[in-house]
């Protein structure tokens, strides 16, 4: 695929977005990268990383091997991810902190948006579909309603942590973040990170790299087979986070996780049932911008250009 320097800022822009949406315990980067429309040519380039690579660079030169392994969509769209963990992840953990329910209300609307824009990808609906969709919803509702396991800080633990959260965090409506809070991985991760823990961050990273590959691999063969189906399992993941998301919760169990407290347990609640301020207006107005930004979103990029334009 032939990309401008512009469409590479865009990639990366698109990477940015999903670093942000990563590190939020409810929010998964495989939504953002589905919404902004590179999710099956991130699947199809990560599961084409393979020792073959090796034998093209021998033979043809590292360009050649670059050209083959998408090399300039892949550092595009981690350099995005990277600048995001560094940067954003400060301002949306602080709106998180000081805003949540309108932050969590601008969610809902995007991550509502994307049901409908998975879903109208799928061609034909039949019965098929329609119960690989329930049951994805009901997966992945049954998976964000989880209580949290015991901690570990075993390295063959932490290797499998870190390969489960990112096959996680590729997958629409999943957040990888939250999967670590359930493994009772998180706050070994978390404050080695903190800590720079270089051993125990290289364990981790090997289980991500190990789940990357694999994961993306079956993902894609998923694709090729049976994308119609696929793509309603996805959208069933999807619907059955948006519970997760839903603005106004009452929170009935935390934890202190180094100096961040996560929440293990919640409940959704309507807002006039809210302890706090449920801010119900700007929480509804915000649901409907997060909704029509991704309508617009598609319009534009589904936008067929001016004969008229193409001939000058």
């Amino acid at each position: 695929m032939q990309r401008s320097f512009s469409d590479y800022l865009k990639v990366t822009l698109k990477g940015m977005a999903m670093g942000a949406a990563d590190v939020v315990p409810g929010v998964s980067g495989g939504t953002i990268a589905f919404i902004s429309g590179i999710y099956e040519e991130l699947i199809s380039t990560i599961s084409g990383i393979k020792p073959s690579l090796l034998s093209t660079w021998k033979q043809d030169g590292f360009k050649a091997m670059w050209k083959e392994m998408n090399g300039n969509f892949i550092l595009a769209l981690f350099c995005g991810i990277l600048i995001s963990l560094f940067s954003l992840m400060r301002l949306a953990n602080y709106l998180l902190e000081t805003h949540p329910v309108l932050i969590w209300s601008f969610f809902f609307g995007l991550v509502l948006a994307s049901i409908w824009f998975v879903a109208k990808q799928i061609p034909k609906w039949n019965y098929k579909i329609i119960l690989a969709l329930i049951i994805g919803a009901a997966v992945a509702s049954y998976i964000v309603s989880l209580p949290p396991l015991s901690a570990s800080s075993s390295s063959l633990f932490l290797f499998f942590a870190g390969a489960i959260a990112v096959c996680a965090m590729i997958l629409p409506g999943i957040s990888g973040a939250f999967i670590l809070v359930l493994l009772g991985a998180y706050k070994s991760i978390t404050e080695a990170a903190h800590d720079f823990d270089l051993k125990t961050l290289a364990i981790v990273g090997g289980g991500a790299i190990f789940g990357l590959l694999t994961f993306s691999r079956i993902l894609k063969w998923l694709f090729v087979h049976y994308s119609s189906i696929t793509l309603a399992v996805l959208t069933g993941f999807i619907a059955g986070s948006l519970n997760k998301i839903w603005p106004w919760k009452e929170t009935l169990e935390t934890a202190i996780y180094g100096d961040k407290e996560v929440v293990l347990k919640e409940a959704s609640v309507l807002p006039w049932n809210f302890s706090g301020d449920p801010q119900t207006l700007w929480a509804i107005l915000l649901i409907f911008a997060g909704f029509f930004l991704i309508i617009i979103l598609e319009l534009v990029a589904t936008k067929k250009p001016d004969p008229a334009d193409a001939a000058n």
